[in-house]
C-alpha cells in the first residue's frame, strides 16, 4: 500500500512539473477586471435502464437514476482566493423482484481560501475546510434491518492550513498542509458501541451489557497533501483528477488514508452528456469483518482498499 501512495504523490509532482501548455496560454489571456464573485449551479439527473422480453439467455430488468446537485460561489482578487462549494448526489437501483437499493449517497461541502502577497506568485498560503457525510442509511443488502451507516455515521471533518500552488488554481492546485485536523463523527449510538469507523468501542460486560458507551467522535491531528487537476483532453471530453492522502501524527505514523477519484465528462450538447469516473478510497481506521465460526457473528479483520466505478448518461441544467 505504501508503494502504491509513494507511486501517487509522485504523479502529483509530475503533473505539477509537466503541465500542458494550455494551462499556461489561458493564464496569458486572463486580464485582472478586478475583483468578482462567480456563483455557479447545476442539476444533473442519470438514468440507465435494461428491460428483457422472451430473452433466451435470461436476465432481470433493471433501473437506475442518480440526481446531482452541484452550487459553487467563488471570489477572486489580486491577492485573495476563495473557493466554496456544495455538492448532493442520490442513485438508487431497482431490480426486478428485488427491494429498491442505494446505489449514491453523498453530502459535502468545501471552502477554500487563499492569500498570496504577491500578485505575480503561484504560491498561496492557504486554509481549507471539508466537511462530507451521507443523506439516509446504508445497508448490507439483502440485510435492511441493521444499517451500517447513517447520517453522520460516519461523517469527516478536515480543516487545516498550509500551501497551495496553482499557476492556473481552477485549473491545477497542489496543496501540502503539515497541520490538519481529521475529525470522525458516528453519531449513532449502536455504531458507536460496535466501534464503527475507526472510533473506540464501548466497554461491555460479561453479558454484553454496555458499562461505557462507545465514543462518537474520533479526532486525529496528522499531514495532508492533495492535487486536483483538470483539462481538455480532446473537444468536448474532458477529465478531472483529485487525489488526497492524509497520514496521522499519533497513530501509525505513515500509514496514508486514500482518496483518489478521476471523472470524464463527455459533452453531447448543452444539455445531454455522459460520464465516466472512478473513486478509490482506503482508510486504515475503517475495517472490515468476514464470517465468524460462530453462526450470525462476524470477527474484524484489517483494511481493505474500496474501489467504485460509474458509469452514466443523462442531462445536466445550469441555472
Amino acid at each position: 500500500m505504501k508503494y502504491l501512495l509513494l507511486f501517487i504523490v509522485s504523479l502529483c509532482f509530475q503533473f505539477l512539473n509537466a503541465q500542458p501548455d494550455s494551462l499556461y496560454i489561458k493564464e496569458k489571456k486572463q486580464k485582472y477586471t478586478g475583483p468578482e464573485w462567480v456563483q455557479e449551479n447545476k442539476a444533473s439527473f442519470d438514468l440507465s435502464e435494461v428491460a428483457f422480453v422472451n430473452w433466451n439467455s435470461g436476465g432481470s430488468n433493471s433501473i437506475s437514476g442518480l440526481l446531482g446537485l452541484k452550487s459553487k460561489l467563488n471570489y477572486k482578487d489580486k491577492f485573495f482566493v476563495w473557493k466554496n462549494n456544495v455538492e448532493v448526489r442520490y442513485g438508487v437501483n431497482k431490480q426486478e423482484a428485488r427491494e429498491l437499493r442505494k446505489t449514491d449517497d453523498l453530502f459535502e461541502i468545501n471552502s477554500n481560501i487563499g492569500y498570496k502577497p504577491d500578485s505575480l506568485s503561484s504560491w498561496f498560503y492557504s486554509a481549507r475546510l471539508n466537511l462530507r457525510t451521507q443523506l439516509t442509511n446504508g445497508y448490507n443488502y439483502p440485510n435492511r434491518d441493521e444499517p451500517i451507516s447513517r447520517l453522520f455515521a460516519p461523517g469527516y471533518l478536515f480543516f487545516g492550513g498550509g500551501m497551495e500552488y496553482g499557476k492556473n488554481i481552477d485549473k491545477l492546485s497542489f496543496y501540502f498542509s503539515p497541520l490538519t485536523l481529521k475529525a470522525t463523527f458516528v453519531l449513532d449510538e449502536d455504531l458507536a458501541n460496535a466501534g464503527s469507523f475507526g472510533v473506540t468501542p464501548a466497554v461491555l460486560d460479561s453479558d454484553g451489557n454496555v458499562i461505557v458507551p462507545g465514543e462518537q467522535i474520533r479526532s486525529e491531528v496528522g499531514v495532508l497533501v492533495t492535487n486536483s487537476y483538470e483539462m481538455e483532453v480532446v473537444e468536448n471530453i474532458n477529465i478531472k483528477n483529485q487525489v488526497s492522502l492524509y497520514s496521522d501524527y499519533v497513530n501509525n505514523f505513515g500509514n496514508l488514508d486514500l482518496d483518489w477519484r478521476i471523472d470524464f465528462d463527455f459533452k453531447v450538447n448543452s444539455f445531454v452528456r455522459a460520464t465516466l469516473g472512478s473513486h478509490l478510497r482506503y482508510d486504515d481506521d475503517v475495517k472490515t469483518q468476514i464470517p465468524s465460526e460462530i453462526e450470525g457473528e462476524f470477527d474484524e479483520s484489517g483494511a481493505k482498499v474500496q474501489w467504485k466505478q460509474f458509469l452514466g448518461v443523462g442531462v445536466a441544467v445550469d441555472f
